[in-house]
């Protein structure tokens, strides 16, 4: 199975790259992709850098363009298609077909892949992205079962790539709007979840809290680590069960009600997904460092790695669930929606 690492600068790229990463995953900086935070992201001239160093270490790179132009961006979504197919990108990860439609008709050789923001869960959208627009790989969406990923490898003929570790998204994948509720932006539109304009942190003599355009999200005690603030991974007093007696003071402490901060992290069922026929795994943070880029591709090289040569006594290493654990969501990890055993 490929490994597929994330870069939002330049340096991020070469981590991977050194690392052991197969293929490398970058956007251009603007809204057209779904990591659309000041400070990240290539320019033209860093995408043909980063292209010329993964290719002379006989590397990929792939652009997302992964975003929903609204009618009147349309332009700037296509010249960045054009711009994308430009510089040499070994594949173009969209989510819109109108996009798909565009770069087929434009660029027929280009290589696609459907974005996980196409939130294609089933085999008959995904054989539909596949007829009409020739799409190669598809990333599935982080809300299906391991069950559900074998059914759906059997049934179509692409490509099949899914998240192996980073940041769970509660939502279904391009169809999230919570951050607009409080920001007026979403990723599907404006490329960011909880834009950086709109969060700020306060010390207050109870501790810091951070905010979302004026709505308190969290807060955190001395010595507590804090982390980005977006609205599925806040705290706040919601009402839990008001039926019993000694439950009377629940409803107005805040807690976790969406989700809790935790990491995906797929190294117990390295073998499972292989054996399926998963083409790829994917690491989830174009948003991280350089040095979180290298230590989780260095872990999962290692693991993929030994998964290979002998899948069948395979087991994950305590330091590679260490080194993972060490840049995991709440230091922890989870298998998410791929463990279900009553499937």
């Amino acid at each position: 199975m490929e490994l597929v690492c994330p870069a939002g600068t330049l340096p991020a790229l070469k981590a991977a790259v050194d690392n052991g990463a197969d293929a490398v995953y970058i956007g251009f900086r603007d809204g057209t992709n779904a990591r659309n935070f000041p400070g990240l992201n290539f320019d033209e001239a860093e995408a043909r850098q980063g292209i010329e160093y993964a290719h002379r270490a006989g590397r990929m790179v792939f652009l997302a363009i992964n975003t929903y132009p609204s009618p009147a961006q349309w332009d700037k979504w296509c010249a960045a298609v054009d711009q994308a197919a430009g510089v040499g990108v070994d594949a173009l990860i969209l989510a819109d077909p109108g996009l798909m439609h565009y770069c087929t008709q434009k660029h027929p050789r280009q290589r696609l892949h459907l974005s996980v923001q196409g939130s294609a869960t089933n085999a008959e959208a995904i054989a539909f992205y596949a007829r009409q627009f020739g799409v190669r790989r598809v990333v599935l969406p982080r809300v299906l079962s391991l069950a559900q990923v074998r059914a759906i490898i059997k049934r179509v003929n692409v490509e099949i790539e899914v998240f192996g570790f980073g940041s769970l998204c509660v939502m279904a994948e391009g169809r999230c709007t919570l951050s607009s509720y409080v920001t007026g932006e979403s990723p599907n539109m404006s490329g960011v979840c909880s834009p950086a304009k709109a969060v700020r942190w306060e010390e207050t003599p109870t501790g810091r809290q951070s905010r979302l355009n004026g709505v308190l999200v969290d807060s955190y005690g001395p010595g507590e680590a804090a982390g980005y603030p977006t609205l599925c991974k806040g705290r706040f007093a919601v009402q839990q069960n008001t039926n019993a007696a000694h439950d009377a003071e629940l409803p107005h402490k805040p807690y976790y009600a969406l989700e809790e901060p935790a990491s995906l992290n797929v190294l117990d069922i390295l073998p499972q997904l292989m054996e399926a026929g998963v083409v790829a795994i994917k690491v989830e943070g174009r948003q991280r460092s350089p040095a979180y880029v290298a230590q989780v591709t260095r872990a999962l090289r290692a693991a993929l790695d030994a998964c290979a040569r002998d899948p069948q006594n395979y087991k994950p290493r305590g330091d590679w669930l260490a080194a993972l654990d060490k840049v995991a969501e709440g230091v922890t990890h989870t298998l998410g929606a791929y463990h279900r055993p009553w499937q």
